[in-house]
């Protein structure tokens, strides 16, 4: 009699970093963060904002089973151990009220300094407070949302059907992104503006979200770390036991992801 197939070890991994889920909106992309979250124990997890999508539920309500089971692994996850925080973004702001009625359940922080296990001091925070300084014409930021709207449900339709095929998951919007000059020169310049403000307050580099862009670099001598997101790159930034940053997206396999080149962090006395 055969026996059954062994069920693979988790991934295990000092500090989960994951924003922009936005559980409520219709595009976002539960499932696989379900499956991504079934295969990885932290010992700390940091939510950078837009957990909840409650702009997205106010013009038209939207929920499945499946966010659901997010929200109930990440709070049983706080029940094991885990340590459990939640910074607020843009989208979910509106919630951080009901957050801090949580208060000892997860903690809840508006900014938050993570240090990292050489001892770097790395700000974390969604990234809408350098909005003020990303201003756009009203006619293209628009036109803007209207082709990030189109090209958000195409590629939702195109990765349900790879889904159907067994297909993994295919980031379609990040090449566009990046092809645009615009939106190209958006993201530069919000990369630039996240490491300046993390240098500007006397931290070793940035965490944060918000863009949709996942993005780990040097700028200037400061770290860059963009978690991404689950609706269009399905991706999460993690800290290993031995304090190096990686990207970890659910088309490769976990384990295979961190044997991917990984950022150190400084070693700091």
């Amino acid at each position: 009699m055969a026996r059954p197939a062994a069920r693979p070890s988790r991934l295990s991994v000092r500090t989960l970093f994951l924003s922009d889920i936005h559980l409520g909106f219709r595009h976002a992309r539960a499932r696989e963060l379900n499956e991504f979250l079934a295969g990885i124990a932290a010992e700390c997890i940091v939510l950078v904002g837009d957990i909840v999508d409650a702009l997205s539920l106010a013009r038209r309500a939207f929920w499945s089973a499946e966010h659901t089971q997010v929200i109930r692994t990440l709070l049983a996850r706080q029940r094991a151990g885990t340590r459990l925080i939640y910074i607020p973004g843009n989208h979910d702001a509106s919630l951080a009220l009901m957050a801090q009625m949580l208060q000892g359940q997860l903690e809840v922080h508006r900014e938050w300094v993570h240090r990292g296990a050489r001892g770097a001091r790395l700000l974390v925070m969604h990234g809408d407070q350098l909005d003020g300084d990303m201003s756009a014409p009203a006619w293209l930021t628009r036109l803007g949302d209207a082709l990030h709207g189109m090209t958000v449900g195409v590629s939702h339709r195109i990765n349900n059907v790879r889904r159907a095929l067994g297909r993994p998951y295919w980031a379609l919007t990040a090449p566009l992104k990046l092809g645009l000059p615009s939106s190209a020169r958006y993201i530069e310049r919000f990369e630039t503006l996240a490491a300046g403000y993390a240098r500007q307050h006397g931290y070793d580099g940035v965490v944060c979200g918000h863009i949709h862009s996942a993005n780990l670099r040097e700028i200037g001598g400061t770290l860059y770390a963009n978690t991404g997101d689950w609706i269009e790159s399905c991706s999460a930034l993690v800290e290993t036991a031995h304090g190096e940053l990686r990207l970890l997206r659910p088309a490769q396999p976990l384990h295979a992801s961190c044997r991917a080149p990984a950022t150190p962090l400084p070693e700091l006395a």
